[in-house]
């Protein structure tokens, strides 16, 4: 199973940006142990702060990966044209959030991305991409 993580804006700073919401351990460190976890699972990882580069990953890989953990930051409630291409792309896509986007500033409050993608998984902490994972493990 082939399965690519596609991370927004300033998701590599995990485990150094606002602990208290995003967690302490890197994403680095999170993914690595992900494959250690699931060593049959063939992993692409991916993060741009650039909305245009994320496009461009989603369009390599939307044909290819049997599914996509996509979290785009703050994307998610700017980006008309990523939900664009989450909905021309074969690839099922689940959004995943760190934090509860519903619990923080109103602006955050609305997904553009969510009525594309598959489904939502939102403030578990880092652990919602294995969820996210666990979803596309039971339902290929």
């Amino acid at each position: 199973m082939n399965i690519c993580i596609i991370n927004g804006p300033n998701l590599n700073l995990v485990g150094r940006r606002q602990p208290e919401i995003y967690g302490e351990i890197y994403f680095e460190e999170y993914l690595e142990k992900l494959i250690q976890k699931y060593p049959a699972i063939n992993f692409t990882y991916y993060q741009s702060n650039v909305e245009g580069e994320l496009i461009n990953q989603l369009q390599e890989t939307g044909f290819l990966s049997d599914g996509i953990i996509l979290n785009a930051g703050a994307y998610t409630h700017t980006s008309v044209a990523i939900a664009d291409c989450i909905t021309s792309i074969s690839s099922k896509v689940i959004e995943v959030h760190i934090s509860n986007i519903l619990n923080r500033e109103e602006f955050r409050h609305s997904s553009l991305i969510a009525k594309a993608c598959e489904g939502s998984i939102i403030g578990l902490g880092i652990n919602g991409y294995e969820l996210a994972l666990m979803y596309f493990i039971e339902f290929q």
